[in-house]
């Protein structure tokens, strides 16, 4: 791509091969039409130049945002409004000023997704899952643990880094007992276990991936079934973690075996545990804090990618919780 400025407000892209052009361009421009909801800008495209009309700051962010989308294209992806909204957040955001919208993506061979961290927490996860063998994501709901971890795991499995894939998450949900559902036991954690079952098949096509767990490379289980086990050459996801008890998390840490790596993800402000017991994740991050080769990565409100109400949601029930407590310690002062 190359570019070629005229004065202060104009900007002038043009690019070697036209059918690049075309699919960063998107269908009837719109990609650049889109990029009109974040930048006051005017563009006019002929063939494959591109040229932009507007404020300095406008324009040269504009340019960066288009330049991280040329990249993907590149690759043979196509640019979505996701993607464009990330590249926008990545450019304009002063903290991630200077990166590299590149380097941090997941690409997972033989799928058309291309998946991309949207926060700096998000990036570090994505970071620490490749250096580190146990990483420990805590945050709210929304935040992407589980669906970054899931795309890691595709990847790392393609590129053979590990033989198989297993996922498994503690079949406990707002105080139901198994014993009362209907069915076999496969049949009574199914509905547990679905969330993973979702994340998959939005990144490998559901042939795809059936043929996966038929084979055994993909396991999909409750996590009462993996005592016992050491797991090797594995990437393993210990999903809603904070609905572990303590001696779960134990268990379930001690399974690690030689070439595995490990994520834990949890919200610890959604523990669905009976009895009030100890939430095994609660109590990892004063247990092993100091033990190196394993990293804990924090989300918050700010990395929640659903509805942007959800955010709002989020930090309105945090509030309250904080009110509480504060209200508590109060009352005991006192």
């Amino acid at each position: 791509m190359l570019e070629e400025k005229t004065d202060e407000g104009f900007l002038r892209l043009s690019f070697d091969d036209i059918d690049v052009a075309r699919s960063l361009f998107g269908p009837r421009e719109e990609n650049i039409k889109y990029l009109k909801k974040y930048f006051n800008i005017k563009a006019s495209i002929r063939g494959n130049h591109l040229t932009l009309i507007g404020g300095k700051k406008d324009i040269e962010d504009t340019g960066k945002v288009i330049n991280e989308l040329h990249g993907i294209v590149k690759k043979g992806f196509p640019v979505s409004a996701s993607d464009i909204d990330h590249a926008v957040r990545f450019v304009v955001n002063a903290h991630q000023a200077g990166t590299d919208i590149e380097k941090d993506q997941i690409y997972i061979a033989g799928s058309k997704k291309l998946i991309t961290p949207k926060s700096k927490n998000q990036r570090q996860y994505v970071n620490a899952m490749t250096k580190y063998d146990v990483v420990i994501g805590i945050g709210p709901a929304g935040t992407g643990k589980t669906y970054l971890a899931m795309a890691m795991a595709l990847a790392a499995y393609y590129r053979r880094e590990v033989s198989r894939i297993v996922l498994t998450r503690p079949a406990i949900e707002a105080g139901e007992k198994l014993g009362y559902l209907p069915g076999t036991m496969y049949e009574k954690v199914n509905p547990y276990l679905r969330p993973l079952y979702d994340a998959l098949y939005d990144m490998v096509d559901m042939d795809r991936a059936t043929r996966l767990i038929e084979r055994g490379i993909i396991e999909i289980a409750p996590l009462a079934f993996m005592r016992g086990r050491t797991l090797n050459d594995a990437f393993i996801i210990l999903d809603e973690a904070q609905n572990t008890a303590s001696e779960q998390m134990k268990m379930f840490l001690t399974r690690l075996g030689f070439s595995s790596k490990t994520v834990i993800t949890g919200d610890i402000t959604q523990i669905d545990l009976p009895d009030k017991k100890a939430s095994g994740l609660v109590e990892v991050r004063t247990i092993l804090r100091d033990i190196k080769g394993i990293k804990f990565v924090h989300f918050t409100e700010k990395d929640v990618v659903r509805h942007p109400l959800v955010q709002k949601i989020i930090k309105a029930y945090e509030a309250r919780r904080l009110e509480l407590e504060g209200s508590g310690n109060a009352e005991r002062k006192g």
